[in-house]
């Protein structure tokens, strides 16, 4: 894909020089980041034949987010502010007194036995001992793997199945809005069904609730880390592991993205100066969770990496207390750019559709606006415009890429945006459109928006333990090509427009949630004979899933009652997370005569789209029944 020459120089000569002479592009990158020792070949090949960038440099990621900056004089600066309304606490660290903490914590992990290499899983709620425990691994080699504090023992068990952490560490509880969630019952329950156990579970014990610790495995934070020397930094290879994070696969089985130290650092500090035109010192906040890659990436590594003031922020866009709690944030921390989901906004607009609580606040600091995660729909880009008055730039990225493939590059110049796209590709990112053969399309051509090979620093280099899978879910399907699973198209003036994922994989609330996942759950229940769920269009939260279940003869349950144990088992199995409230009771799914379900169909039925009747239809009649009972939806 090029974008027109004569039209945005500037972006135009940085995106050809990352995409003719990648190699020297990203050789000279490497240079935004302190390298103990610097990488002589950017890139290479390893034994699976994956590209690896910088193999033979070293560094440490948490010498760069934190000690590097007090070496050059930061030591002062607030690193975190942690802002709590549901505590009602506030609580700035600088960058001195973090790098201590995560000192002192990474010394008390190296007093379990945690070395280089070895995984950690983190299991807690947003505070900022959650980042220290993150950079604490990073301190010592070691693997972290969070898991969003909202997922159920289930999904936490087969985390911690996959990523068999010597240590866990989690929190006595976390809390959602004004209620009060104990976490150490889950994490006990997901323990008792993972095969592997972890030799030990430290456990930051918060005022809210006293959590009840099992003696010989289970530590209190305070006290073990009261107790430990501080760890300097390990120098570490540019491919050796930084974190593991599981992100929806359409098997059910969650896929360990892996991420590399040092294309990590070389990406995510470009980044900030390329999509979100930050610098040392400014005041940055993603407003998401540490649980997923934005809070990765963008509440704990980009801006520590920069030097920046990030924000963690335990809190709503409403309800704690009010549709002003992001302006409020914005205003009392002078926040420079704000990154959120539309879902968010979405939120705000519903409890105040006039902004009146904007009007209440100095946002005179706030810069830009960010918005990814999911579509960002044209009436919330209207809304906020008209609202703010601000700069709104719409990005696309995934958990796989770990930071922007296609954005308005404001550290390079600032484009002209359009709505619903996500402007033009990143630097480093070649992406073509391509049909069902593997062809490049022509421009307005819809198909699947793929990414040719190597990508460039800071994407996924292989799923963790797992290579056939990498190769299977990404590689082998257009060869030559990282597959997004996404579909779009690009326009005359080579804007990127995303459509939608390609498979089952929906997007509820910016969170990527597998329907085949829940497919597998609400089969299991002992009523069922087969069902689909799709994910169909919702104003709030942009997508829901909707269950649609035959039953088995001769079952004489009410339907009242399945439904809600079908309700019931998907949110013990994954969470409330998934938002599955309805479970439709129907008395055959549309199929073709292969026995496939047509799941495509049954979405553009329910979202009152205009659909084509497949050929191999095995029986035509049965979308009319559907129809009326998907009407209500």
């Amino acid at each position: 894909m090029k974008v027109k020459v004569g039209v945005n120089m500037s972006y135009q000569e940085e995106y050809l020089q990352s995409i003719e002479n990648s190699e020297a592009f990203w050789h000279q990158k490497a240079g935004l980041i302190d390298w103990y020792k610097s990488p002589k070949r950017p890139l290479s090949q390893d034994a699976e034949g994956f590209h690896r960038w910088y193999a033979d440099g070293e560094l440490n990621t948490s010498y760069l987010a934190l000690d590097y900056h007090v070496s050059q004089g930061r030591g002062d600066q607030d690193a975190i502010i942690y802002d709590s309304p549901v505590t009602n606490t506030i609580k700035k660290i600088t960058y001195s007194e973090l790098t201590e903490q995560v000192a002192k914590f990474a010394g008390a992990l190296q007093s379990l036995g945690v070395e280089k290499g070895d995984r950690v899983v983190i299991y807690m709620p947003m505070v900022p001992e959650a980042a220290v425990a993150m950079l604490a691994c990073a301190r010592l080699g070691a693997v972290h793997s969070v898991v969003f504090g909202g997922f159920a023992p289930h999904e936490l068990a087969v985390r911690i199945e996959d990523a068999t952490p010597k240590v866990i560490v989690s929190a006595s509880c976390g809390i959602e809005v004004d209620k009060v969630l104990p976490y150490k019952p889950l994490l006990d329950d997901a323990i008792e069904q993972s095969e592997h156990k972890p030799s030990h579970c430290v456990i930051l014990q918060r005022p809210q609730v006293n959590a009840e610790l099992i003696e010989g495995r289970d530590l209190d934070w305070a006290e073990l880390t009261s107790k430990a020397s501080p760890a300097d930094p390990v120098a570490l290879k540019g491919t050796d592991p930084l974190y593991i994070l599981y992100t929806s696969g359409t098997t059910g089985k969650p896929k360990g993205v892996m991420r590399d130290n040092g294309g990590h650092a070389v990406a995510l500090r470009y980044s900030m100066d390329t999509v979100y035109g930050v610098e040392p010192g400014d005041v940055y906040w993603a407003a998401s969770d540490v649980g997923w890659v934005v809070g990765h990436s963008y509440i704990v590594y980009a801006p520590l990496l920069t030097g920046c003031t990030t924000i963690i922020y335990e809190g709503k866009p409403v309800k704690t207390p009010d549709a002003g709690a992001f302006w409020r944030v914005c205003a009392e921390h002078n926040v420079k750019t704000m990154f959120t989901a539309p879902t968010a906004f979405r939120a705000v607009r519903k409890d105040d559709p006039e902004a009146e609580f904007l009007k209440q606040y100095d946002l005179s600091k706030l810069e830009r606006l960010y918005l990814a995660g999911e579509r960002l729909d044209p009436p919330t880009y209207h809304w906020l415009q008209e609202k703010t008055g601000l700069p709104l730039v719409d990005h696309w990225w995934q958990t796989e890429t770990g930071w922007p493939i296609a954005a308005n590059p404001v550290g390079l110049e600032m484009m002209e945006t359009k709505p619903g796209s996500a402007t033009v590709p990143v630097p480093g990112f070649n992406i073509d459109i391509l049909d069902e053969s593997g062809e490049k399309l022509t421009t307005n051509e819809q198909g699947f928006v793929a990414i040719q090979l190597p990508l460039p620093p800071g994407c996924l280099p292989t799923i963790w333990g797992d290579s056939d899978r990498f190769r299977r879910s990404y590689l082998e399907q257009f060869p030559g090509y990282y597959v997004s699973g996404d579909g779009g198209y690009i326009d005359d003036d080579g804007y990127l427009f995303i459509m939608g994922r390609t498979d089952d994989v929906i997007n509820v609330a910016g969170h990527r949630l597998s329907t085949g996942e829940m497919e597998e759950i609400v089969a299991s229940h002992h009523a069922i004979a087969e069902c689909a769920v799709i994910g169909v269009q919702d104003e709030l939260k942009g997508q829901l899933p909707l269950g649609l279940v035959v039953l088995k003869d001769g079952i004489e349950l009410q339907h009242q009652t399945i439904q809600k144990e079908l309700v019931h088992l998907v949110r013990e199995q994954i969470g409330a997370i998934a938002c599955f409230k309805t479970a439709l009771i129907v008395e055959r799914l549309p199929k073709t005569r292969s026995g496939k379900i047509l799941r495509k169909v049954l979405r553009q039925i329910v979202d009152g789209q205009e659909y084509v009747i497949p050929s191999t239809i095995d029986d035509p009649a049965i979308l009319d029944e559907i129809k009326q009972q998907l009407r209500p939806f």
